[in-house]
């Protein structure tokens, strides 16, 4: 045993000898010129091709920062001071446009520096550290790899950073560097008034945030309508389709139906439909002059002139969005759920049928349990979709019925915040408080998220349901 802990005890400390603390209070003189000369260290204890790759990275970093990020993280703080001016040009007779600053180019090169600086930092630690590897397996008579050995080791040990090097700045590159871009946004002025490049927006801090979420305000005012109603959205449109889709599972399953093939057949035929065909399909029909209306008026249900309000009238328009979203959804749920009810236990039922029980108790006592356990994860994920369903409120209602009472009229009664926060961008320019808006919501799922599947019995009884 005691062996055993001095072996554990040495490998611990031969891992977490390279330490750019180390490196520093350790390394000789070579190993710490390493943080000025990247590569030094490397050079010096024959790693050249290390040492070369290093000393690049340095090279490539100091080239752009002279030539592009001092001046963009020197703009950054201010977004720019120039206007594009129009001058008269006596030679030509004509007024011509002097380009000024661009503050949203300002704030994207700004981003990017900051980020190219965040990678030479890691490739800064890198090169310390290695260095200092260097140094100490040359003091303590350990082998020091070449630069084919280290080549060698990404396609063996260090397998995995080869695969996921390429992944990792795609993500980098095309979802967070964007991600930081649009969040800054949320801090500027960026909205219709102050648009590039004829004016210049500036940094407001919480600003916006304070018109977002003040009840009394103007903005606040169509904010917290519509986070309300994008809540009641998600509820009914996870939990009917959930319960519906279930029941009609359970349905099919049973022993005296029959064709159960040809029903699941039907189901997923309407899967395999396009959703935004679906939707467009059902729009068009539910016009006044749609075929709903039409046969009802041929069916003497409706007097002439008159038509049902599917999209004229708030209740009407919240409660067809929901309906067509269970035609839509229910078929995803039985698919689903299809798997998971004839993996019950058929003793289960069994047992609960000699106890008397009928088939609401079954129901709420076994299936419904055992669903919630296997499924909890889903069910959460499918919430916080609903929250950001964009395809079923802009391509069936286009968030109408409209309202002069929300924020000059850039919303709809039946628009959820992703909706409200596409139009504010696409259509009204006002890119601060749709910034405003992507944080809130993100804010609101996450937190949502890791309370809810944190009190599921899925995370907390991972070994089994009893």
């Amino acid at each position: 045993m005691a062996k055993e802990g001095a072996k554990k005890k040495r490998a611990k400390d031969f891992v977490t000898e390279y330490t750019v603390k180390n490196a520093f209070t350790k390394g000789d003189v070579f190993t710490k010129l390493s943080a000025i000369v990247m590569g030094l260290g490397n050079f010096k204890n024959a790693q050249i091709g290390k040492g070369i790759l290093f000393l690049l990275g340095e090279i490539a970093y100091i080239y752009y920062m002279a030539a592009y990020g001092i001046n963009a993280l020197a703009k950054l703080p201010s977004l720019g001071t120039h206007l594009q001016e129009k001058v008269w040009n006596d030679s030509k007779g004509v007024f011509e446009y002097v380009p000024g600053d661009n503050s949203l180019l300002i704030l994207l090169y700004g981003v990017v520096t900051v980020f190219v600086t965040v990678f030479f930092i890691l490739l800064w630690r890198a090169a310390l550290k290695s260095a200092y590897k260097a140094q100490y397996c040359k003091e303590n008579n350990k082998h020091i790899m070449t630069f084919k050995e280290d080549v060698a080791t990404l396609f063996d040990k260090n397998l995995h950073k080869t695969l996921l090097t390429l992944p990792m700045a795609g993500i980098v590159t095309f979802t967070v560097m964007p991600l930081v871009f649009m969040i800054s946004m949320a801090f500027t002025n960026f909205d219709r008034d102050h648009q590039v490049p004829g004016n210049l927006f500036d940094w407001v801090g919480l600003a916006n945030f304070g018109k977002v979420l003040n009840i009394h305000g103007e903005f606040g005012k169509t904010f917290w309508p519509i986070l309300g109603w994008t809540v009641v959205w998600a509820v009914f449109a996870t939990f009917l389709n959930y319960i519906f889709g279930m029941v009609v599972a359970i349905i099919i399953n049973n022993k005296k139906v029959k064709g159960k093939a040809f029903w699941r057949f039907c189901f997923i035929l309407s899967v395999a439909v396009p959703q935004f065909v679906s939707l467009l399909v059902v729009r068009t029909m539910l016009q006044d002059n749609g075929a709903v209306n039409t046969l009802l008026h041929e069916l003497g249900i409706l007097a002439s002139g008159t038509t049902l309000p599917f999209f004229k009238s708030t209740i009407w328009a919240r409660v067809t969005v929901i309906v067509v979203n269970l035609w839509v959804g229910i078929p995803y749920t039985i698919l689903t759920t299809t798997g998971i009810l004839q993996n019950i236990p058929a003793d289960l039922y069994e047992s609960a049928k000699v106890d008397g029980a009928n088939a609401f108790v079954t129901f709420f006592k076994i299936t419904l349990p055992y669903m919630l356990f296997v499924t909890a994860p889903t069910l959460i994920t499918n919430f916080i979709g609903n929250i950001n369903n964009f395809n079923v409120i802009y391509l069936l209602t286009g968030g109408t019925p409209a309202t002069l009472s929300y924020y000059k009229g850039t919303a709809g009664k039946t628009d959820l915040l992703v909706t409200w926060l596409y139009k504010l961008t696409i259509d009204n320019k006002d890119y601060c408080y749709g910034a405003v808006i992507g944080i809130i919501t993100f804010i609101l799922s996450l937190v949502f998220s890791l309370v809810a599947y944190r009190r599921t019995s899925a995370y907390k009884n991972e070994e089994g349901f009893q």
